[in-house]
């Protein structure tokens, strides 16, 4: 077996074979991997921040109807997606159950595997911080995560104490053995493959809800002041979005246009004018939420989205510029910001 054959066995171990395969055949792998150990003694760390970013793409689609018609279309069109980045919100707040407050839930994981965050984006607007986490063994093929902070202490008592309610359940979905294994990888930068194999499905497991069933009146005193609290209280830290690296955006737009795909109307250009990002209108879902009555109704509310994303040449160093841009984020965010909810009998 090839260590390319291996990766898409460890992804088969997480998500199953059949979502492996469909992987391999639609999102592009870098073959520079390959100058990475893999054996049953030593898998180099980036195999499994591979792997995990593979899951975390199939996990996203699978949950965006719009976006597995996308990367399908991508596949019969004979072109494989390119898998740029990530994101996650995080909440910056102490009672936050068993999880590590904020990002620490996330950069306890992404270090581990060879990610650092390398700048912080002030999201000021939305009462958020964002920190772009990149993969220093291939900095450009391995798919950053952009990993974002909600600061409920800059908004009101009655929000902080819902935020309480909400995240205080929250359950934390590594073990002392997962994190045993992501010390290793810290120090070493390699484990087994049975290690590896062990510690997948807890790492994709993190990128989930945490906290329990949401009162309704809390997630409405949410949504009246931050809809990404909101977002968080029903999604919980799933893939708010991921993003393909496309080499003509506007192309893309046409084309995504011409198909009448629910686009965002406008392209967000960073300062630098070297990456340009637009998005799909996130998808609509149903989640429950408690009534005074004590009873779980279903509501429709925001859920994930397809971005999409055009990085051109940094003159200054020759290569593509892997940055954000605060003023990009706060735009493609506003994808699931609805001050809505429609309310049904499950």
């Amino acid at each position: 077996m090839t260590a390319f054959q291996g990766l898409f066995t460890l992804v088969a171990s997480t998500v199953g074979q059949p979502a492996a395969a469909w992987l391999e055949d639609r999102v592009e792998v870098p073959q520079a991997l390959g100058g990475f150990s893999w054996s049953e003694e030593a898998v180099h760390r980036v195999w499994l921040a591979e792997a995990l970013n593979l899951c975390l793409f199939h996990k996203l689609v699978e949950a965006v109807p719009d976006g597995l018609r996308y990367v399908d279309e991508q596949f019969d069109g004979g072109r494989k997606v390119v898998f740029d980045h990530g994101a996650i919100r995080t909440v910056d707040w102490a009672d936050n159950g068993e999880l590590p407050r904020g990002r620490q839930a996330f950069s306890r994981l992404l270090e581990p595997l060879g990610f650092t965050d390398v700048r912080t984006y002030p999201l000021t607007k939305l009462n958020m911080t964002g920190w772009g986490y990149r993969q220093m063994d291939l900095p450009e093929d391995i798919a950053q995560f952009f990993v974002s902070e909600l600061h409920p202490g800059r908004l009101s008592q009655s929000f902080q104490e819902a935020v309480s309610r909400v995240v205080g359940s929250s359950r934390d979905p590594l073990s002392s053995e997962d994190l045993s294994v992501l010390n290793r990888l810290r120090t070493t930068r390699h484990c087994s493959l049975a290690e590896a194999t062990r510690l997948l499905p807890a790492l994709y497991r993190a990128f989930g809800r945490q906290h329990g069933v949401v009162r309704e009146d809390d997630y409405r005193q949410l949504l009246s002041e931050s809809a990404e609290m909101a977002w968080i209280a029903t999604e919980g830290n799933s893939f708010n979005h991921l993003t393909d690296r496309v080499v003509d955006l506007e192309a893309t737009v046409a084309e995504q246009n011409r198909r009448e795909r629910p686009m965002k109307d406008s392209i967000e250009v960073s300062g630098s004018g070297r990456v340009m990002q637009t998005a799909y209108k996130a998808c609509t879902v149903s989640r429950g939420l408690m009534n005074a009555e004590g009873v779980v109704v279903a509501h429709k509310v925001p859920g994930s989205f397809v971005e999409f994303i055009q990085r051109k040449i940094d003159p200054d160093n020759g290569k593509i510029d892997l940055n954000f841009d605060s003023s990009n984020a706060q735009g493609i965010f506003k994808m699931t910001d609805s001050k809505q909810t429609d309310s049904k009998q499950p």
